[in-house]
């Protein structure tokens, strides 16, 4: 019997509004991802308008009591994989940000995340997010009944090292619901028909996180920033997806 909590009408319905208060968040901060803007500008931003909502930042505080996360968005600019601190780095042309964002609303969760492209960036970099991008939506293009965690892994891992990059192992997407994480963890890389059979009222995020470099990754001091092994730049692109009935249906967008 699976572990995975399948949700209400009632539930999905909650969610969706969390999720549209995500993707309305990133369209606030858009306009401001340029040079010369800080990381901390970003957060203070999203965090106004998240509270203006009715809701919670969801990864402020979030994590253990000697070490919260600092802030209401994760800043991973450039090498940074995930969970960059926003602190007072100022953007740079040519740079790329991945900004993930989560909200609790009315007792659950949404999740999101998008790498921005700052001022103009080289083409080398250019393709690294735009092949992240794409192997988001090969893999949501997947999600139904019947189908398997390992065929959305699958359709990740192929487009990103058929094309030279490195996918990340050690971070993955989630369950999500009244916790920020539940089961099932969602691998970006695996094997076309094995893993857990989905279900409708599953509900999960996918974020593949993709190293124009090898994919190994590196903890700094602060107990949060991860960071590419060989400081190449790394994009991710993340959404928050239900299984329905007759397919899915994305609650980020």
């Amino acid at each position: 019997m699976s572990r995975v909590p399948l949700k209400s009408a009632r539930e999905i319905e909650i969610m969706r509004r969390a999720g549209a208060l995500v993707a309305d968040t990133f369209r606030v901060l858009a306009p401001y991802v340029k040079p010369g803007v800080t990381l901390k500008e970003l957060d203070q931003l999203a965090e106004e308008h998240i509270r203006k909502a009715g809701a919670i930042p969801a990864y402020l505080g979030y994590g253990p009591k000697n070490n919260p996360f600092p802030g209401t968005i994760c800043a991973s600019v450039n090498e940074v994989i995930c969970h960059g601190i926003p602190d007072a780095r100022e953007l740079k042309d040519g740079d790329i940000i991945g900004v993930d964002i989560g909200v609790l609303l009315d007792g659950y969760y949404g999740d999101a995340c998008t790498t921005y492209t700052v001022g103009q960036v080289s083409a080398e970099v250019q393709g690294l997010v735009d092949t992240t991008r794409e192997s988001l939506k090969d893999a949501l293009d997947l999600v139904k009944p019947g189908a398997r965690l390992g065929d959305i892994g699958h359709a990740i891992q192929s487009l990103a090292e058929g094309r030279g990059y490195g996918v990340v192992r050690e971070y993955t997407g989630h369950g999500i619901g009244k916790r920020l994480h539940e089961e099932p963890t969602v691998l970006h890389y695996g094997a076309r028909y094995t893993g857990l059979k989905l279900q409708p009222g599953m509900v999960f995020t996918i974020e593949p996180m993709v190293n124009l470099g090898r994919p190994e990754t590196r903890l700094l001091a602060d107990g949060w920033t991860v960071v590419t092994a060989d400081s190449s730049p790394s994009a991710q692109f993340e959404h928050t997806v239900v299984v329905t009935a007759k397919g899915h249906e994305i609650l980020t967008v």
